[in-house]
Formats: structure tokens, sequence, C-alpha cells
């Protein structure tokens, strides 16, 4: 993956506006893990919980809510590959091992792959609620099989993405998306308003900057912990932050890279890393930085709202938690 914004494009694209946060019941609904399989999603919602408006077909100009650039991980299948996830279904609160495989177009398992950031494949697992988030490095084995165990927190929806590019000098990055269940009682979440500043394990990350629909912009955060700035991350996956931005509602995956790295001359190891970022539509977004600290990796979480015309700030709104942080363990991905 490049510096900046990587964008998996996609052959259909979709747009959406969405709206500040799920609207949820406080009911509980069963999910079980006998019987059908879960029911197949379109992007625009999942089966157990709320939807949010029906995105509208793309438009172009980038601006608007209208994508000028499809996003990632909205579907199964692209450029002759197929995420073939062997799991589609683990119990909540218990340990379960994950394993899929990557398909070329006559159905062979990929077994050559192009390393990027110290990863031939990166697997993100987030919950249709944008609550729980996992980034995790599963193991292949010989036969192109990826396995990685899993222990989700809560019953509900979630969606297995698969970044990764394909080995070859003309093979490009890909983002391949699937739907994965897990039984048990379901309650929904709210997703989280937005806030500029968010907590992850006694460290304190504040975000400056705004996501603009169409226009790249620079996001800026900074570590501190017990009021001091830290100034000695140590390097992630090639970087000193790793930020994954995924669009409520269809989770929409957008895979952000610093704007600069460890080793080049100039690159501070903290407090602030910086980011650009563009927006494929106007929306809510939730924003996951990983960052290592004294050979730990912790999580920090932010919603924010990404706009055409001014962006809207990530704390600008009254009420925002900034204690509010994704449920996220290091196990197999860290």
């Amino acid at each position: 993956m490049h510096t900046g914004l990587r964008i998996t494009a996609f052959a259909a694209a979709l747009a959406a506006t969405f709206g500040t946060a799920y609207g949820v019941g406080t009911g509980m609904d069963p999910i079980v893990a006998d019987g059908a399989a879960p029911a197949p999603h379109d992007g625009h919602g999942e089966p157990d919980g709320p939807r949010e408006p029906t995105p509208r077909p793309a438009e172009s100009g980038g601006h608007g809510g209208h994508e000028s650039t499809p996003p990632g991980g909205l579907q199964i299948s692209e450029g002759g590959y197929t995420l073939d996830l062997a799991t589609s279904r683990v119990t909540a609160g218990r340990r379960t091992e994950l394993r899929f495989t990557v398909r070329d177009a006559s159905g062979a398992a990929v077994t050559a792959y192009r390393r990027e950031h110290d990863k031939e494949l990166h697997l993100v697992l987030a919950s249709r609620d944008l609550v729980t988030y996992r980034h995790l490095h599963p193991t292949r084995a010989a036969d192109g099989t990826w396995s990685t165990p899993v222990d989700l927190p809560a019953a509900g929806g979630y969606r297995v993405f698969a970044d990764f590019t394909p080995a070859g000098e003309d093979a490009e990055n890909l983002t391949l998306g699937a739907d994965l269940a897990a039984s048990g009682r379901y309650q929904p979440a709210r997703l989280p308003a937005p806030n500029g500043t968010a907590r992850a394990d006694g460290y304190e990350v504040e975000l400056d900057g705004s996501l603009r629909t169409g226009k790249a912009s620079e996001l800026k955060l900074k570590v501190s912990r017990d009021g001091e700035p830290v100034g000695d991350l140590q390097p992630y996956l090639g970087a000193y932050g790793h930020l994954v931005a995924l669009r409520s509602g269809d989770l929409a995956y957008l895979h952000v890279h610093p704007n600069s790295e460890p080793g080049d001359g100039t690159t501070r190891p903290g407090p602030e890393i910086s980011f650009t970022a563009t927006a494929p539509s106007d929306g809510t977004y939730r924003l996951f930085l990983d960052f290592r600290h004294q050979g730990e990796v912790r999580t920090a979480a932010f919603t924010v709202r990404a706009g055409s015309a001014t962006g809207a700030a990530p704390g600008a709104t009254p009420g925002a938690d900034p204690s509010a942080t994704p449920e996220h363990t290091d196990g197999h991905g860290h």
C-alpha cells in the first residue's frame, strides 16, 4: 500500500448519506447458530439490527454525498479474486478458529502474496454497529488456507475484510469483504457520538482535522499518557500508527496510512501521527487507530462525520463521549 489513503476500486459504485448514528431499540432478539445461513447483505444494513437509509446510486463529482471513487470491502469478489470464508458463524464469548481462503478466477487457492507493511494479508473484523473492532494477522498454511483465533464479545452481525495484494508486477491491492454471524442473545448498541478525543488503556488520543468528501484532508492524531505527550512510540506494521476507517451503514472500508514512516530521517516517534484521507461520500465514519507503546498495541476509536462543505469538526457535537473505545483485544492480531 502507498502513503495516504488506499481505497480499492470496485465494479459498482455506491453512495450514501447517513445520519448521526443508529436508531436502536431496547429489545433483545436471539441469533441462533444452527439452521439457515446468515441472510445475505446488500451492504446497506444487517438482518439482525436497525438499518440506515439505503444509499443512492453514485454520481460523478465526489461531493454532496456522491461517490467519485467506490470504497472497498463491499463485495466478496473483485478483479478475479474471491474471499472464501469457511467459518461463517461463531458463538459469542467463545474462542473459535476463523478459517478462510482467497481464490483466483480458476477457483485455486492463492498461495503467493506481496508483503505490505510487514504482512502478506491484513484481516480486519468489525461488528455492524462498529462497536467491536479487531485488526488480526492470520497464519497461512502451505495450501493457501488462512486461520486465526477469534473471540467476539457480543452476538450480532460482523464484517470480515481481507486486505492484500497478490504476487505479480501488475497485481493491485484488493479489499474483499464477507459476512460473519456471532450467535447468542443480541442487543444492538448505539454508535458512539462524534468525538475528538478517545481514551484507550490509560492513553488519550486527540484528533485534529476534518474528514472531507471528495477532497483529501490531513488528520493529525496526538498520543498522550497521564497528561504528558508520548514521544517514544514504537513502529507497528512499518509505521507509528495504523488507521482504518469504516462507513456507518454499509461498512465501506477505507485503509489509511501515515504520511511518513520511521527511518525516513524526518519522522519523529510521536506524539503526533499524520494521515491524509478522502471520504468517498458524506456520512458518519468510525476511525480506529492502532499504535504501539512499551511493547503493546492499543486501539483508539473515533466517530466523525464527513461533509463536502465544512467537513464537520470531529468533536463539535455536544454530548460526545470521549471515553468510548472499541471492544478490542490483542489476541493473534497484535
